[in-house]
């Protein structure tokens, strides 16, 4: 079974440079590449090629060159890889803190271009996965807070034990079919409603 082809976006305002990168991905096989040059209307040639990674050579970026590719960076969830002439630590944390997966300093290079392609895929799986668990983790955190919360609401008016508490809202969760967060969450608001802390 074959590979799945790479939809690869290139942007470069110079037709040489994209030419190298163009000819990098050709040779690795498995892409189909689309080249912009044109910087104002970057983020509709991404929303109509739909790339699965982007490839930026930004060479040596002016403070707007870099604040555009900051913007694109954070407006696509997509694995970037950005080529530029300069290692500014600044410019670099900046940029990853934008979301780019790899800021690849004096690397272009055909030779390099499916190993840069192989590490920016990997970086943005890596990064999204661990992004994904920490969204997961605050949820469950907060939904922990709400079913605290609710248990409290009935101690206090029930008299109930912590462990009474919880076993009632859970009995209430079984018996209406929902999720015991989601019972918590209606005693809070009927709570708030009342005026009851």
């Amino acid at each position: 079974m074959s590979e799945p082809i790479v939809r690869i976006l290139i942007f470069d305002e110079d037709a040489l440079r994209a030419s190298v990168l163009e000819e990098g991905l050709t040779a690795a096989g498995g892409t189909e590449v689309t080249i912009v040059s044109d910087p104002h209307g970057l983020l509709a040639a991404i929303s109509n090629a739909d790339p699965d990674v982007i490839f930026m050579d930004l060479q040596s970026p002016n403070r707007d060159s870099f604040e555009s590719m900051l913007a694109v960076s954070r407006a696509v969830a997509r694995p970037i890889a950005v080529f530029v002439d300069d290692g500014d630590a600044a410019r670099i944390d900046a940029a990853m803190d934008a979301g780019v997966s790899a800021y690849i300093v004096d690397g272009l290079k055909k030779e390099r271009v499916k190993s840069i392609l192989d590490v920016t895929i990997s970086r943005f799986n890596a990064f999204s996965s661990l992004r994904r668990e920490l969204e997961e983790t605050k949820a469950e955190l907060e939904d922990r807070k709400l079913v605290d919360q609710a248990k409290r609401l009935l101690m206090k008016r029930r008299q109930l034990t912590e462990d009474q508490a919880y076993a009632l809202i859970r009995k209430t969760a079984m018996s209406k079919n929902t999720k015991i967060v989601e019972i918590a969450r209606s005693m809070i608001a009927v709570a708030d409603l009342l005026g009851e802390e």
